[in-house]
C-alpha cells in the first residue's frame, strides 16, 4: 500500500522559519496547509511545496483572530483530510527600549505571537482529540526562558507560550491522550524579520549571534515532529542561555546590559520611516533567508548530538564495557603456588 502523506498546518508559512519549514516536509511528500497574511509569500511557499514533491493550499490568515485560525483548520481537513501535524510559528516583534514601547504595540505583539499560538493549538486540538492523535509543535526561542533587552514584547510572548504548552501537556498527560505537544526553543536566526520588524533603535536590527539558517530549524522542527521529546534545544546558544539562565540568572542581568544593545544592532543605520509587518502584512515574496547569510551557520552540531544521545549514550557504554574487557585480557595471570611448591622452596 502507498504511503499516506501527512497533513500538516504551518502558521506563518510565508517566510522566514515558516518557508524554510514548508519545504522540508514538502521534501516528504506532505499535504501542507499554508497560513500567513501575506498572500505573495503564501503563493511562494506553495510553488515550494508543489515543486519538492509536495501540495500546498494557500490560506490568508491573521493568526490573531480565532475565527480564522478556525477557518482555516477546516478548510485544510476538507481539503486533505485529518491534521496530522500543526506548527505554530507565526509571530511579529518590535525591536525598541520599554520606555519607548506602547501599549497598542505590546497588545499586537501578544495578540499575534502569543494567542496566535493558543488559537492555532485550540484548532488542532478540535481535529486530533477526536482521533486520540496528533503533534503541536510549538516554534519557541531561548527567549522563552531569557529575557533580554530591546525585545521585551517578543519575550514576552514567548514565556507566554512556554507556559501555556507545560499546561496543555500536563494535561493531555492527565486524560491519557496520545495527542503530543513539544516546543522547539530556537537561536539567532537568519530571516527576513529583521528587515520588517519595527524598529525604534538607531540601528537596524539583527539576531544575536550566533546565527543560524532557517533550514537549521525547519530539519529540528521536522525532527520533533516525528520523534516526542518534551522539549528541543536547537544550537549551543540555546543551551547555554537557557541553562545559564537557570544556574545564574544575576550573571546573566548583568551580561546582557553590557552587551544585549551592540549585539542586537547592525552597524548600517536604520530608516526611521522604513515600512513594518506589525500590522499589515508588507508586499513581495520574501523567502526564507534574511542578509544575513555570511555569518550563519548551516549545522548545529549541537542539535546533531541531542538527536542521537541515545545511540551515542550506547556507543559510549559498549566502548567503556570494551575497554574494561581489553584491560582484564591484558593483566598478567599469576599461578597459585601450591602448597607442595611452596615446601619444595
Amino acid at each position: 500500500m502507498p504511503k499516506k502523506s501527512e497533513v500538516v498546518v504551518i502558521t506563518g508559512a510565508s517566510a522566514g522559519v515558516g518557508r524554510a519549514t514548508v519545504q522540508s516536509f514538502a521534501r516528504r511528500g506532505a499535504h501542507i496547509g499554508l497560513l500567513a497574511r501575506g498572500k505573495d509569500g503564501l503563493e511562494g511557499a506553495r510553488r515550494d511545496a508543489e515543486r519538492l514533491g509536495g501540495k500546498g493550499i494557500v490560506l490568508p490568515t491573521d493568526v490573531s483572530d480565532a475565527e480564522q485560525v478556525e477557518r482555516a483548520a477546516s478548510t485544510v481537513e476538507d481539503t486533505f483530510g485529518p491534521i496530522d501535524i500543526w506548527i505554530n510559528n507565526a509571530i511579529v516583534a518590535v525591536f525598541s527600549p520599554v520606555k519607548q514601547m506602547t501599549a497598542e504595540d505590546y497588545r499586537r505583539v501578544t495578540e499575534v505571537t502569543y494567542l496566535g499560538t493558543v488559537h492555532g493549538a485550540l484548532a488542532a486540538l478540535r481535529s486530533m482529540l477526536p482521533r486520540d492523535r496528533g503533534m503541536i509543535v510549538q516554534v519557541g526561542s531561548a527567549l522563552a526562558y531569557r529575557g533580554i533587552p530591546l525585545q521585551s514584547s517578543y519575550c514576552a510572548a514567548k514565556h507566554a507560550i512556554q507556559g501555556f504548552t507545560e499546561s496543555l501537556r500536563s494535561e493531555l498527560l492527565h486524560d491519557k491522550s496520545k495527542v503530543k505537544v513539544t516546543m522547539v526553543q530556537m537561536p539567532g536566526l537568519n530571516t527576513p524579520q529583521f528587515d520588517w520588524v519595527k524598529n525604534h533603535l538607531p540601528h537596524k536590527p539583527q539576531p544575536v549571534p550566533p546565527v543560524y539558517q532557517p533550514e537549521v530549524a525547519a530539519e529540528a522542527i521536522y525532527h520533533a515532529a516525528h520523534h516526542y521529546r518534551r522539549e528541543w534545544y536547537v544550537g549551543g546558544s540555546t543551551t547555554v542561555a537557557i541553562s545559564g539562565n537557570k544556574i545564574a540568572p544575576a550573571l546573566g542581568d548583568w551580561y546582557l546590559s553590557k552587551t544585549g544593545f551592540r549585539s542586537q544592532q547592525a552597524q548600517e543605520p536604520a530608516d526611521p520611516n522604513a515600512p513594518h509587518n506589525l500590522y499589515e502584512p508588507l508586499p513581495g515574496d520574501h523567502g526564507a533567508h534574511g542578509r544575513f547569510d555570511q555569518i550563519a551557520h548551516e549545522s548545529s552540531w549541537q542539535l546533531w548530538v541531542d538527536q542521537h544521545r541515545g545511540w551515542l549514550a550506547a556507543a559510549g557504554l559498549l566502548g567503556l564495557m570494551g575497554g574494561l574487557l581489553l584491560s582484564r585480557r591484558g593483566k598478567p595471570r599469576h599461578k597459585e603456588r601450591t602448597y607442595e611448591s611452596a615446601m619444595d622452596s
